[in-house]
């Protein structure tokens, strides 16, 4: 039977990349924590750990394990707290980093129910570029940040959690010709003109996209507004790939946009929380992370 220390060790070994550091942070002995694990493989018959000379890393099924194991935990911490104390009794302040298009499509549900349940927390939130909010969660000048984690630059003085997936799905006008195929691929929509969404670093993702594929792109216009991409490709002036967060079935005049799957093997955004590594954790991040993954639970997959 699984054990909520054996999840918590998982976790630390998980977090810290290896069993002596696990062990250091955690203040259990090493072979608690290599029997801890053991055990859990063995409860689970699965291999959650690749076992290297400079420590462990997880597999696909550990990472697996790892996002279910955070959701115990939060569970557990919501079930002790309700019983322990009222959240509403928890004051204080907590300063909150976000980049511009993960505000637009994340932040007000988490806000709603973070505010629901702690409403007397003050929640201060900084929106700019991921380079600055970065520099701001090392520094500690924030608490916690909400962003694209795929282009962090300083993995090791930050702690990450994916939230979700977003895949990229190709964006459509009603009737164009590409939408009668079976299937449609990157090499389809080379030479077709692109609206190429440029905020939130999404050039960058748009580069490594195209590079990947070997293909040059046909873009027609570049723009920050995410607006403007729904209502330039819903007026048929061309095609957008863009994640699946940032769907919407109209635009703002309100014609249709179409979205199809792409063939290539596109690696989707993450979206996550990153946190400063090592140091004392401010006493507000642990509540909503609580929230956050709880949040991101309800959350279909996109």
């Amino acid at each position: 039977m699984l054990t909520l220390r054996q999840i918590r060790h998982f976790i630390a070994v998980a977090e810290t990349g290896s069993i002596s550091a696990a062990a250091q942070a955690s203040f259990v002995s090493q072979s608690s924590l290599t029997q801890a694990i053991q055990q859990l493989e063995t409860e689970t018959e699965a291999r959650l750990f690749d076992r290297h000379a400079k420590g462990m890393t997880l597999t696909h099924q550990g990472h697996q394990f790892l996002r279910q194991s955070y959701l115990i935990l939060a569970t557990v911490d919501n079930a002790k707290r309700s019983l322990q104390m009222g959240t509403e009794n928890v004051t204080g302040q907590l300063t909150l980093g976000v980049t511009s298009l993960v505000a637009g499509y994340f932040l007000v549900d988490l806000l709603k129910q973070f505010n629901a349940y702690y409403p007397n927390v003050d929640v201060k939130v900084v929106e700019d570029e991921r380079q600055y909010i970065e520099h701001l969660l090392v520094s500690g000048e924030i608490d916690i940040g909400v962003l694209i984690l795929s282009n962090l630059e300083d993995r090791d003085a930050l702690q990450t959690e994916v939230l979700t997936h977003s895949s990229y799905r190709l964006w459509l006008p009603p009737l164009h010709p590409l939408l009668e195929r079976e299937s449609i691929s990157l090499a389809d929509i080379a030479n077709e003109p692109l609206i190429q969404l440029n905020v939130d670093e999404m050039e960058k993702h748009a580069q490594r996209l195209w590079a990947r594929a070997g293909l040059k792109p046909n873009i027609a216009m570049k723009t920050a507004s995410t607006e403007a991409v729904r209502s330039l490709v819903a007026a048929g002036l061309g095609v957008s790939v863009q994640p699946d967060m940032a769907y919407r079935a109209w635009s703002l005049e309100g014609n249709m946009i179409e979205a199809s799957k792409l063939e290539d093997s596109i690696e989707p955004l993450d979206i996550g929380l990153a946190w400063r590594r090592g140091s004392a954790r401010p006493e507000l991040v642990t509540p909503f992370l609580t929230i956050a993954r709880e949040n991101s639970a309800k959350r279909k997959p996109s």
